[in-house]
């Protein structure tokens, strides 16, 4: 192959990509959770489906990546907790959110125990893919451009989070 069929490949890829995003469709990366560790939050496939519906399951399953600027949690700014969408394991928290300006919520920190990363190297590119500790629901990538004190941005699909609200107390 040669430099200028490359460069068309490469641009036909991310000009069907970017349509896909705009069409509202999810987006697939190349690699699936690994298996369940002894003791995981486990669940068959049927299970998965129905907990979670076919947005959810497509991401937090099959690793897809939702539209940019496409989840409220990403305009979510109130105190609470982020917790995952497949199992409700505490992932974050709102202290730790900020505005990345990239669509998706982001986070310069997780919870202690909370995600798992791994490599990815689906849409020919290296990036660092972040699970679910307990159930290893795709929720992101973690990228080393995000704000002090980390330097991190755990970039995630707002379909594997849920909000929750901190409670305030009775006046």
């Amino acid at each position: 192959m040669n430099r200028r069929r490359f460069l068309i490949d490469i641009t036909g890829l991310f000009c069907g990509a970017s349509v896909l995003a705009m069409a509202g469709l999810p987006l697939r990366a190349a690699s699936k959770p690994p298996s369940p560790p002894a003791g995981a939050f486990r669940l068959s496939d049927a299970e998965w489906r129905k907990r979670l519906g076919s947005a959810r399951y497509a991401v937090l399953r099959q690793a897809a990546t939702e539209p940019p600027f496409s989840s409220p949690l990403d305009h979510e700014f109130g105190p609470g907790l982020y917790r995952c969408a497949g199992c409700e394991l505490p992932l974050f928290t709102s202290v730790m959110k900020f505005d990345s300006g990239t669509g998706w919520p982001s986070f310069f920190e997780h919870l202690p125990g909370a995600v798992i990363t791994r490599p990815d190297h689906g849409f020919m590119m290296d990036r660092t893919e972040v699970l679910c500790s307990r159930c290893l629901g795709h929720l992101g990538h973690v990228f080393e451009d995000g704000p002090p004190p980390t330097g991190l941005r755990y970039c995630m699909n707002g379909l594997a989070l849920v909000f929750v609200p901190a409670k305030h107390p009775a006046a």
